[in-house]
């Protein structure tokens, strides 16, 4: 994810508790969604799509701080 900001991502998620945070919340989602389409998981198709939104939100906030800071 973002490898233009490898070094800054990697900054961030020593220095900013919260971006650390919001980094490891939108893996764990993003493991959770692969699990689920392996069929390692279990959930239905509107739970899919929830997390799909929250891990999008996700990305979409870390996008914003790394633009802010570079």
């Amino acid at each position: 994810m973002f490898p233009e900001f490898r070094d800054l991502i990697s900054k961030l998620k020593i220095e900013d508790a919260h971006f650390a945070r919001l980094f490891d919340e939108h893996n764990e989602l993003d493991q959770r969604i692969k699990n689920i389409e392996s069929n390692i998981e279990l959930a239905t198709h509107t739970e899919v799509e929830d997390l799909k939104k929250a891990k999008l939100r996700l990305k979409d906030e870390l996008y914003a701080i790394l633009k802010k800071l570079s």
